[in-house]
C-alpha cells in the first residue's frame, strides 16, 4: 500500500506523445474545493525535485482519517484516473500538486471544474482534466464506489467515459464529458508534449537554426 509513510510511487510510465485513450481503475476523492494544500501539504515542497512527491499525495487528509482516505484503500492502489467534485485544484498555482498525483499514478482526472492554473499545470503533464455534469460526476462516484474492481475507459476522441464493470457488477455504463478545443488538440495530437514535439522536429530546428544570423555571429565569435 502507498501510505503517507511510504515513499513508494507508482510505476506506471509517465504520459508521453498523444493521448487518445485513458484506460484504468478509478479513485473517487469527493468534495468541493478541494485545494492545492490539501493536494500536498506545504511542507513537502521544500524538495529539489518532484521525484518523491507521490508520498505527499493528500497526505494530511490521509492522516487525519486514519488510514480511511480513498488513497490508502488496498483496492484503489492501482488507480490511474481521479473522479473529483467542483474547483479541484484551486488555490496555490504550485505545480507541485499535479506532480504529485502523477507520481502517485494518476494519469487523468475527471470533475465538474478545475482552478484554471491547476489545469494548465495537468495539461503541461500530460494529464487530461476532463469535466462532466455535476448529476454525471456524482453517478460516476457512486457506480466506482460500489464496484471497486471496475475499470474506467476515457476515449478523448469521442468524448465519452465508459465503466466496465467486474463480472459479477451491472452491465457497462458510459456518460459524455468535455474539453476545450485547444487543449483537446493539443493532447491527441501530442503537442502539449514539448520534449517529444522537440525531439522529433530536431533536424528542421537545426537547420533553421544554421540559418540565424545572430546564432552563426555567436559560434564565428566561439571558434576565434
Amino acid at each position: 500500500m502507498r501510505s503517507a509513510s511510504s515513499p513508494a510511487a507508482s510505476p506506471v510510465p509517465f504520459p508521453i506523445g498523444a493521448i487518445r485513450l485513458c484506460r484504468g481503475q478509478a479513485v473517487a476523492v469527493v468534495g468541493d474545493d478541494i485545494d492545492t494544500d490539501r493536494i500536498i501539504p506545504a511542507r513537502f515542497l521544500k524538495c529539489v525535485s518532484f521525484e518523491g512527491l507521490a508520498v505527499g499525495a493528500f497526505a494530511d487528509d490521509r492522516a487525519e482519517l486514519g488510514g480511511d482516505h480513498p488513497f490508502d484503500h488496498p483496492e484503489h492502489q492501482s488507480a490511474s484516473i481521479l473522479v473529483v467534485n467542483r474547483n479541484f485544484g484551486c488555490g496555490s498555482s504550485r505545480e507541485h500538486a499535479p506532480q504529485a498525483l502523477m507520481r502517485w499514478g494518476i494519469r487523468a482526472v475527471i470533475g465538474e471544474s478545475y482552478s484554471e492554473i491547476f489545469f494548465g499545470n495537468c495539461l503541461a503533464m500530460g494529464i487530461p482534466c476532463l469535466t462532466a455534469g455535476h448529476d454525471d460526476v456524482l453517478a460516476l462516484q457512486q457506480a466506482i464506489t460500489a464496484d471497486r474492481a471496475a475499470e474506467l475507459v476515457l476515449d478523448l476522441e469521442a468524448l465519452q467515459v465508459r465503466l466496465l464493470g467486474s463480472p459479477a457488477a451491472a452491465a457497462e455504463r458510459s456518460w459524455p464529458f468535455s474539453l476545450a478545443q485547444g487543449p483537446h488538440r493539443m493532447l491527441v495530437s501530442g503537442q502539449w508534449d514539448g520534449t517529444s514535439q522537440l525531439v522529433a522536429h530536431d533536424e528542421a530546428l537545426r537547420l533553421t537554426a544554421t540559418r540565424l544570423p545572430y546564432l552563426r555571429a555567436f559560434e564565428d565569435d566561439s571558434i576565434s
